[in-house]
């Protein structure tokens, strides 16, 4: 085993990891009988975290 097989990383450190520089999801589902989309999704979207430098897109809540 090399030591990369035997590092074991937990969700929250993997998720920490992916949220710090951000993820992009893109996926494309059809679903089609005899040559005819019957049903067709697509997803497109990014993952990321919000602070003081990216600012959230929505703004402060009121209080």
């Amino acid at each position: 085993m090399t030591v990369v097989e035997r590092r074991e990383i937990a969700l929250v450190d993997l998720l920490d990891r992916l949220l710090a520089g951000g993820v992009v999801l893109v996926g494309n589902v059809t679903l089609r009988i005899a040559d005819v989309d019957l049903v067709r999704i697509d997803l497109n979207a990014l993952i990321s975290s919000v602070d003081g430098q990216v600012p959230s897109p929505w703004g402060d809540k009121p209080s």
